[in-house]
């Protein structure tokens, strides 16, 4: 029974892995709705406190910083960078927008009202300088 479970649950990810991902302009709330199910469907909500996210997070942090670690400085659009490093990026930042998400959730606070709330924030903090006429 269980090597049947395996086996199914190995179909169903390359099943995954063929159809073709667009997300577009996907919302945070759409991100979050389906963290939520991902964690549901595999009774994972137990281990989701805000701490053990935190330290997930932070884990992931760690794993981006180091594709970046011994290279210098990199410019905007990181030439020099191959495809699979992108891809690698990409995957990395995915794992901390993700644990970031879930962690909002697991503390209650609306991740995309909290930014757009800070924005303003910073825009009355560092007011941008007048243009002289």
């Amino acid at each position: 029974m269980e090597g049947e479970q395996k086996a199914a649950g190995a179909a169903a990810a390359m099943e995954v892995e063929k159809k073709e991902v667009v997300a577009g302009d996907v919302s945070l709330k759409e991100l979050s709705k389906k963290l939520d199910d991902f964690a549901k469907e595999r009774d994972w909500e137990k281990y989701h406190s805000p701490r053990n996210l935190l330290l997930a997070m932070i884990g992931e942090v760690g794993e981006l910083s180091e594709l970046f670690m011994w290279k210098g400085e990199v410019a905007k659009g990181l030439p020099g960078w191959g495809e699979a490093e992108k891809e690698h990026l990409g995957e990395e930042l995915s794992d901390v927008l993700l644990y970031l998400i879930r962690l909002s959730d697991m503390c209650g606070v609306d991740l995309g009202d909290a930014a757009t709330r800070k924005i303003v924030k910073n825009a009355v903090k560092y007011p941008a300088p007048t243009k002289k006429a």
